[in-house]
């Protein structure tokens, strides 16, 4: 591991897979579920499988976002200031777009990677910036078939009566998301039961919230979707608390 991250230049085609881990004071937040991840998804790609020792036994003294980054060439790690984005995010939440990624539940290629956390990254960041254009914070992708998939960075999150639930990665052939693993595994403690389950553009619109979860946002609340403003949840508070926000 270096200090800086030194690219090889066939590195930059984005074989090669990452995590991102909310630094706090007490260390690395879920970090040995972020490197199960990080193993998984090198599986996917075909990378050979990374010592992550030097990670493990490495002792973090500040708090940001800390970054992982596995090549054919190169394990790296670096540790970056928290981003004001992701502040001003969990805070005020996030106004959202619904849009077809163009790809089906039902038939995905066999070479996909979709369900990796893999380095290109350009189409997820193209798709914020769309929303962003179109005067949103972020958008929601749907499959061919009109169900929800994720955010280009995000898990969704939604409370429907006492059911907490996100989309099941596998079946919808995404990226496991690992704080909304963790939120679900809390629902019992709230009162509230978790699920995973498919579910249709309407379906959504009718939950009773609606969050994106990622590891340094925590929860953004979900305000406006497809222009149509929603009410804030008192549930946003109780579920930040018990992720330790």
């Amino acid at each position: 591991m270096n200090d800086r991250i030194l690219v090889a230049p066939t590195d930059l085609l984005g074989d090669g897979v990452f995590e991102t881990v909310h630094l706090r004071p007490d260390g690395p937040w879920l970090l040995d579920r972020h490197l199960a991840r990080l193993c998984r998804s090198a599986s996917i790609l075909g990378l050979p499988e990374p010592d992550l020792t030097p990670i493990r036994d490495r002792v973090f003294i500040s708090t940001g976002a800390l970054r992982i980054i596995y090549t054919r060439g190169l394990l790296d790690v670096s540790v970056s200031p928290f981003p004001e984005t992701a502040l001003r995010e969990r805070r005020d939440g996030v106004r959202v777009l619904s849009a077809d990624r163009g790809i089906s539940v039902r038939r995905r290629p066999p070479w996909s990677i979709s369900a990796a956390k893999s380095l290109s990254y350009a189409e997820n960041f193209a798709a914020r910036r769309w929303a962003a254009r179109q005067g949103a914070d972020d958008l929601i992708w749907l499959s061919t078939e009109g169900y929800v998939l994720e955010a280009p960075t995000a898990s969704v999150v939604w409370l429907a009566g006492d059911e907490l639930c996100t989309v099941p990665p596998d079946e919808a052939d995404i990226l496991p998301g690992i704080t909304a693993a963790h939120l679900l595994s809390l629902a019992p403690s709230l009162g509230l039961r978790a699920a995973e389950r498919m579910i249709t553009l309407p379906e959504l619109v009718a939950a009773d919230a609606i969050w994106l979860s990622s590891s340094l946002r925590g929860l953004a609340e979900v305000t406006a979707l497809d222009g149509t403003p929603r009410a804030r949840s008192p549930w946003t508070g109780r579920l930040l608390a018990a992720l330790g926000f």
